[in-house]
């Protein structure tokens, strides 16, 4: 029997539909020219780790049911005295997707984890960098639907940066809007 290959839903829109759009859009000569999605970063900063380093550990295995990967600890590159930060403390946690796991987690994210949001208005069209990549926030964890909310010990914050190969910002708004992304007006 021959192995079947699985495609995320959001990568056979990319394929069939959004590609050719962004062609006749921005009349791109060679369809390497066209962007697509790099990767997707997510961080998260848990400031309460130089009282309990066991929030770190507790972050990790948060963001790993998020994800579906299994995230790195960053540590501080040097002390800080008014933080009580100490060189090499764990600080955080993070990881990169790429390729189908990141196509399912922005799909996870703009049609489940988002409208779950509490007095949700859209996101901010101006987070851009200016080299056609996004950031965003997310104040809880918990919209994520792997994240059972009864057996949390903590509500954390993380960041989401989605690289795109787009040269310019309106090249990158214009393919997050074809993946649905829910900019406000």
């Amino acid at each position: 029997m021959a192995d079947t290959v699985y495609i995320p839903r959001l990568r056979t829109q990319y394929d069939d539909a959004i590609r050719a759009g962004l062609i006749e859009q921005f009349g791109y000569k060679n369809p390497m020219q066209v962007p697509k999605l790099d990767k997707i970063v997510l961080n998260m900063g848990v400031g309460e780790a130089t009282a309990d380093t066991k929030k770190v550990r507790n972050a990790a295995s948060e963001l790993e049911k998020i994800a579906g990967q299994k995230p790195v600890i960053t540590h501080a590159r040097k002390s800080i005295a008014g933080f009580k930060v100490r060189e090499n403390m764990p600080l955080g946690v993070k990881v990169t997707l790429r390729k189908q796991r990141m196509y399912e987690f922005l799909d996870r994210m703009v049609n489940v984890a988002l409208p779950r949001v509490r007095d949700f208005r859209g996101l901010n069209p101006n987070s851009f960098d200016g080299r056609g990549n996004y950031a965003m926030g997310i104040k809880e964890h918990i919209i994520f639907p792997e994240i059972a909310y009864d057996q949390i010990e903590q509500i954390w914050g993380m960041d989401v940066i989605i690289c795109t190969t787009a040269k310019s910002d309106d090249e990158a708004r214009a393919l997050l809007k074809a993946f649905n992304f829910p900019f406000r007006q």
